[in-house]
């Protein structure tokens, strides 16, 4: 059982940038690919981020290529996701999970909370 624990949201004006984070418990870390998604007050969660096991691919959603940017330290059992040029379109919880595969999803954090004023 893998627990994910995410951190580094909070409110940010539009422009602004943050880095989220997402440490795992599991020592076997490196073998899952990580992933982030986000799901805003009354729509479906969607895909944001992910990265394979090693960190030599990563995948993101339209909207997200060029501004944000996921990467992992295997050694820290961590996965990061830097966002830039935020948008209160960005306004959502942003939960990170981990899989088997990119976008599995078989376990996932609580989220963290992240507000863009416009």
């Amino acid at each position: 059982q893998v627990q994910l624990v995410e951190s580094g949201g909070g409110l940010v004006q539009a422009g602004g940038s943050l880095r989220l984070s997402c440490v795992a418990s599991e020592r076997t870390f490196s073998t899952y690919a990580m992933d982030w998604f986000r799901q805003a007050p009354g729509k479906e969660r969607e895909f944001v981020a992910a990265i394979t096991w090693s960190g030599g691919t990563t995948y993101y959603a339209d909207s997200m290529k060029g501004r944000f940017t996921i990467s992992r330290d295997n050694a820290k059992n961590t996965v990061y996701l830097q966002m830039n040029s935020l948008k209160p379109e960005d306004t959502a919880v942003y939960y990170c999970a981990a899989g088997r595969e990119v976008a599995l999803g078989d376990y996932w954090g609580q989220g963290t909370q992240v507000t863009v004023s416009s």
